[in-house]
């Protein structure tokens, strides 16, 4: 196997640093401001690292906003979002993977059709949809459609019940496995890597998520926490540096999960063919 030149190497470093300092600024700029007085979050020309430090932004933000309740709707809509993703495209996508049935190939393109729809053209189709059912103003809007099967999650996990040999199905056959105890106790197990990796990207679309939220609700107590940080721009109008503190606290979670399911992301992620 041909070694990479030394030089080749250096350079390939040198991007990947330059690369992840203009990644990282950013953040830590944001940091450094949700750390800072009203003063010197307006300075000009701006200092970069606050002083003195000022802890209780992110105390005084989170006692003068309704957090509580923000997070508390989003975990919910997250959540439920989740379980009905995994629950939903699983099964789906085992069907189109290993069981057979007319217009199988048809209706599995016509899925991936979808996925080239964007999500604001069918925005007002749903308003409708859900004002006649009186859904509006209320959590279940943002999460109920992931119970109906996620695109992007079918097409991965089709991908992934694809990779498992078929003896494995054969000897459950054989054992006297139905269909559907195949999928729970055989094949579900075997494709977690890409379970997890669903899991993560559905928590942060839905933790992330504003335009469903602004749209379908009204009332401040069913507020998720992207629209609820932007609801505090009125209240503290002059004081930016809790907009973005708040805006800090509201990443604590993702990244949490994203930590605790780095390794299986990671796994599901090449298993499926992500690049």
């Amino acid at each position: 196997m041909k070694t990479q030149s030394p030089l080749r190497k250096a350079v390939s470093y040198l991007i990947v640093i330059i690369s992840s300092l203009i990644m990282i600024v950013p953040f830590l700029t944001s940091i450094f401001n949700s750390l800072k007085t009203y003063k010197q979050y307006t300075l000009y020309p701006p200092e970069w690292l606050p002083n003195p430090i000022q802890w209780s932004n992110y105390s005084q933000v989170w006692e003068q906003a309704n957090f509580n309740s923000y997070t508390f709707n989003s975990l919910i809509v997250a959540g439920l979002s989740i379980i009905g993703a995994l629950l939903s495209s699983s099964m789906i996508a085992y069907s189109f993977a290993r069981l057979r049935f007319p217009f199988r190939d048809s209706l599995y393109m016509v899925v991936l059709g979808t996925m080239m729809i964007p999500g604001i053209v069918t925005i007002i189709p749903q308003f409708i949809i859900f004002k006649h059912l009186h859904m509006l103003d209320t959590l279940m809007p943002l999460w109920i459609l992931e119970w109906f099967g996620q695109p992007f999650g079918i097409f991965l996990l089709k991908q992934a019940f694809l990779s498992v040999p078929k003896d494995y199905e054969e000897a459950a056959k054989l054992d006297g496995c139905n269909p559907f105890e195949i999928y729970w106790k055989i094949f579900l197990p075997m494709v977690t890597p890409t379970l997890a990796t669903l899991a993560v990207l559905t928590f942060m679309g839905k933790w992330n998520e504003i335009l469903g939220p602004i749209i379908f609700l009204v009332d401040e107590k069913n507020f998720t926490l992207p629209i609820g940080i932007m609801s505090l721009k009125g209240q503290f109008k002059t004081n930016d540096q809790l907009l973005v503190a708040g805006a800090m606290l509201s990443l604590i979670p993702m990244l949490a999960v994203f930590l605790a399911a780095e390794r299986y992301f990671v796994e599901g992620s090449r298993s499926a063919g992500i690049k």
